[in-house]
């Protein structure tokens, strides 16, 4: 496998520090509302990562936080009169309300960076012997003049960054110089606080990350993944703090997905055009979500409007159909092919499964390029339904090629479950419409299908008879 690797802003061959363990790390969420389809892209794009390296027979150790305390924590707690761990515990139960439908599988590790103080502190007490951090009367601060490789994933150079802070930061008398960044908050009025050998107070943003990958993952991690926007300054800073206290390489392989805009409009809380995970499945299912997010490459920008979200709903339902007439045709599907035409099906169907594996492993072998992969699940598709069609062609054909969907939709995380049980109502209203027709009462025959469609069922007719599905 390849993945671009936004240090070097290349695609490199991807190898692990310990064979057969993938370390990775994830930015989580700020646990203080909803999370929103800008938030969902980088939580389902190293999902899949994470699926694809276990396809592949890796073992992944993967790490995703939770930030729990930061100054939006502490202003919206305090306007609702609550504490921070109460937004916190609330937001973290509906993060995972959300994430659990859009199939994001639960991390190896989740922490909250409120419950790894101590290794937090630890990291800061390293940086200031080591000569990298110093305290002032409102807290730590990390010096950026004591790590010059400053800027090496931005690709910024860092005296073009102090004259542009000084411009644009207020001037703070306690620090050395306007780039510095706080590690540790001494404490202030109405704020959450914590014991440390420089006062009572909290941590800043930046070291929570590397103390909690740190903790859970190591010194060097194999993978660092989050969105563009935090390339700067967010994990330059992550860099210089890890990499000065432990003198290692912090991350072999950063990946940063792209941004995602709405109906062509960069998308932000300012231009009142960020929509929450929750809202869209007011009227698309979270599979969709979960698919559209995946139709565009991770590191490209893509496009979000309620006509592309059609068209992925569309796209899910055309591989969901497909299953779900594979599973219908199977069981009366004769055990061998009857006639030179089933045989051939067949034999088109399996070199199909072939084909469509090997393109899939390609796609994603390629820097995880999902959209590719999603072709050679369509590809499949189109053998399936062809081979379908065709009299004779033996259960076995069929059975391979729905589990060969399964597998591959199920490394993207989209997976079809089996069809509900019919309940026993529905399917005497089905025999009662099958013997009205047989009776030539096409009133009633109707009557009946659109009493089953008031349950919440419809009912088509087959070679192979009625088939019943959920509506």
């Amino acid at each position: 496998m390849k993945i671009f690797n936004s240090m070097t802003r290349e695609k490199e061959p991807f190898t692990t520090l310990e064979p057969g363990i993938a370390r990775i790390y994830v930015c989580g969420p700020t646990v203080y509302n909803f999370f929103h389809i800008g938030n969902a892209r980088p939580f389902i794009t190293f999902d899949t990562l994470r699926r694809y390296l276990e396809y592949r027979g890796l073992k992944v150790e993967y790490v995703q936080n939770f930030t729990d305390i930061d100054d939006k924590m502490i202003n919206k707690a305090n306007s609702e009169g609550i504490t921070v761990r109460e937004l916190a515990d609330r937001y973290i139960a509906e993060y995972y309300i959300d994430a659990d439908k859009l199939n994001i599988r639960r991390p190896t590790w989740q922490p909250r960076a409120t419950d790894c103080i101590p290794e937090i502190i630890d990291l800061i007490v390293t940086l200031v012997e080591k000569g990298h951090a110093y305290e002032t009367e409102d807290g730590v601060y990390f010096d950026m003049a004591s790590f010059q490789q400053y800027g090496e994933l931005s690709h910024h150079n860092l005296d073009e960054l102090e004259a542009g802070a000084s411009d644009r930061v207020a001037i703070d008398e306690n620090k050395r110089n306007p780039m510095d960044f706080v590690l540790w908050k001494k404490k202030k009025p109405n704020e959450p606080f914590w014991e440390s050998p420089w006062g009572d107070g909290r941590p800043g943003w930046h070291i929570e990350c590397s103390a909690m990958s740190r903790k859970f993952l190591g010194d060097t991690l194999d993978i660092h993944g989050g969105g563009k926007d935090l390339i700067f300054p967010h994990h330059e800073n992550e860099i210089a703090q890890s990499e000065a206290a432990t003198g290692k390489k912090f991350v072999r392989y950063w990946m940063h997905n792209g941004f995602i805009n709405v109906d062509n409009e960069k998308m932000s809380k300012s231009v009142g055009n960020l929509f929450t995970v929750r809202d869209i499945a007011q009227q698309f299912e979270y599979p969709v979500m979960r698919f559209f997010l995946l139709t565009g490459h991770y590191r490209m920008p893509i496009n979000f409007s309620a006509e592309l979200l059609t068209a992925a709903q569309n796209g899910l339902l055309r591989i969901r159909t497909c299953v779900e007439n594979l599973v219908f045709l199977t069981p009366t599907a004769p055990a061998e092919a009857t006639d030179a035409s089933a045989v051939e099906a067949a034999s088109e169907l399996a070199l199909a499964i072939v084909k469509a594996k090997d393109s899939f492993v390609e796609a994603m072998d390629d820097d995880l390029n999902t959209p590719d992969a999603l072709a050679a699940i369509f590809e499949l598709v189109r053998a399936a339904n062809t081979a379908a069609s065709v009299p004779g062609v033996p259960s076995s054909a069929l059975q391979a090629a729905e589990t060969a969907l399964r597998e591959l939709c199920g490394v993207l995380g989209l997976e079809f479950e089996a069809q509900d049980t019919v309940p026993a109502a529905v399917n005497a209203l089905v025999e009662a419409r099958t013997a009205a027709k047989k009776a030539r009462d096409f009133k009633e025959a109707d009557r009946i299908r659109d009493e089953i469609k008031s349950l919440g069922y419809i009912v088509a007719d087959t070679p192979q008879g009625p088939k019943v599905t959920r509506a």
